[in-house]
């Protein structure tokens, strides 16, 4: 997986970890598409239709799976920032924060090692995200009656 295909899941995991994409959701996906450079030799659609069909059939182990893979990038603390970044844009992009979301923010939070403070000095609004959380480590669990339709990106 590629950097650029990092932060596209990123943000496709963070809109999907509360079991609701939401409208703003989309759209944002589809700005994202089509005006970040990071984005703009990448298939988007193909790409979040597919990880809609795996988070369909099993939610739980797609999020653990991109959870591993943040974790297994060797990313510097630019490519970090973005991650932080495209997670914090997905998740509040819907003017509702779930409590799901954030602890999902903590859980990709915990597998960077990037410093509070270089977040902060980016958001320095983003000090509750960065509390700390009965427990990041363990798996996101997923409602298995959650499903998504696919999403066309234009």
């Amino acid at each position: 997986m590629t950097t650029n295909e990092l932060y596209l899941k990123t943000v496709f995991s963070c809109i999907a970890c509360d079991g609701e994409i939401a409208p703003e959701e989309i759209e944002l996906v589809r700005k994202l598409s089509k005006e970040n450079d990071a984005f703009k030799d990448i298939d988007a659609e193909a790409l979040i239709n597919k990880w809609i069909d795996e988070i369909n059939s099993n939610g739980g182990v797609f999020l653990s799976q991109y959870l591993s893979e943040v974790a297994e990038q060797e990313l510097d603390e630019k490519q970090q920032l973005e991650i932080i970044n495209f997670a914090l844009q997905a998740i509040e992009i819907d003017n509702r924060i779930e409590y799901s979301e954030v602890k999902f923010f903590k859980k990709i939070r915990f597998r960077l090692p990037i410093s509070d403070e270089a977040i902060l000095t980016v958001h320095p609004d983003k000090e509750d995200f960065l509390l700390p959380d009965i427990n990041v480590i363990e798996d996101p669990i997923w409602d298995e009656n959650t499903k998504f339709a696919q999403i066309k990106i234009q």
